[in-house]
């Protein structure tokens, strides 16, 4: 319904003007704890509007003293290995012990429409009405490695909120999901019990990857299998090599319904916090990461950049068609774009 329709229903009605709000607007009200102005601020760093964009990194500059002062984990699992389900148990855990939750869900985009459902809140309905928990769904939108483009800069906008804890949920396993690792301290991977062959249904590399390993949907007649799958995943993790970290990746079932090992999945998380900062490999590895963050930024900005070259932008449709046609090499096609970008 129009302005105009609003109006002549009801005469008295004014038209308000929100004054836009300020960068320091913005960041004191993060740091405060306000849950409306950092839902805004996380929209500004997702929206593709140069305005937009040049606002949200100037929140982000001005959050990060008052950043990295949480405990960061990353859940994956194959999809309806309950992954909702058992962060809302977790989250309800962890609210209980004191603690502060942001959740960080990503949901997967569809490759046509580009839509997403982003229905984690409705999934997580208890938690999300919680007071001292976040919860933000956001699209992949097609991001490589199963995580929202700005999903490290939404992160820091929830620490600089005093969350000190941060779940991220990804899409699901596959081969790019595996870019979760490289922003989390702790990587947690969720298996359910009597799915087919257990070492095969996953990819060896998330396996590889996780420091603790849990079967969900440990109840009821599922009890036996979930012991199974678990004995055999203990089985296979002495076959990959020692992890940097010197952990030894735990193993264990719960069933986020009945809550049955919920409390111990965070002790472990817990000890594994307090061994990498015994060994120097917590601050090592959050150190990798930024330079990891930074190289894939200036790839991100140069490949922007790539394409938006005026001279990229004329040439490549013509030799695109000449290396279809095989009348030009991808090689020789590609030297020619580069030297028409770097001139």
């Amino acid at each position: 319904m129009s302005w105009e329709s609003l109006h002549s229903i009801n005469p008295n009605l004014r038209k308000r003007h929100r004054q836009p709000y300020s960068t320091k607007d913005y960041v004191s009200g993060i740091i405060s704890g306000n849950r409306v102005l950092l839902s805004q601020s996380i929209t500004l760093l997702e929206s593709t509007r140069p305005a937009h964009q040049q606002l949200a990194q100037e929140i982000l500059e001005a959050c990060l003293p008052h950043s990295s002062n949480s405990v960061r984990i990353g859940i994956t699992g194959t999809p309806g290995v309950g992954k909702s389900t058992f962060i809302e148990a977790f989250g309800l855990h962890l609210i209980a012990q004191g603690r502060r939750l942001a959740v960080l869900a990503i949901d997967p985009s569809s490759q046509l429409s580009k839509g997403s459902i982003l229905g984690d809140k409705t999934r997580m309905a208890q938690l999300a009405n919680h007071q001292a928990a976040f919860i933000r769904p956001s699209a992949a939108s097609g991001s490589l490695g199963g995580v929202a483009h700005k999903t490290r800069e939404t992160l820091l906008l929830c620490e600089a909120a005093g969350y000190d804890t941060i779940l991220i949920e990804t899409v699901g396993v596959g081969q790019s999901e595996t870019a979760v690792r490289s922003m989390v301290d702790c990587f947690l991977l969720l298996l359910q019990p009597g799915a087919g062959d257990e070492l095969q249904g996953i990819k060896r590399g998330i396996v590889e990857m996780a420091d603790i390993l849990a079967v969900n949907k440990a109840d009821g007649e599922r009890i036996a299998l979930a012991k199974r799958a678990q004995q055999e995943y203990r089985n296979a993790l002495h076959l990959f090599p020692a992890k940097a970290s010197n952990w030894t990746p735990q193993v264990l079932t719960c069933s986020a319904t009945t809550g049955e090992n919920i409390p111990h999945i965070w002790q472990i998380i817990e000890d594994f916090c307090k061994f990498t900062q015994a060994n120097g490999y917590f601050e090592r590895n959050r150190s990798e990461q930024l330079k990891h963050w930074l190289y894939e930024t200036i790839e991100f900005q140069l490949l922007k950049q790539f394409y938006q070259h005026p001279s990229v932008q004329e040439y490549l449709p013509t030799l695109s068609q000449a290396v279809q046609e095989r009348h030009l090499s991808v090689r020789k096609a590609v030297e020619k774009l580069l030297s028409a970008f770097l001139k």
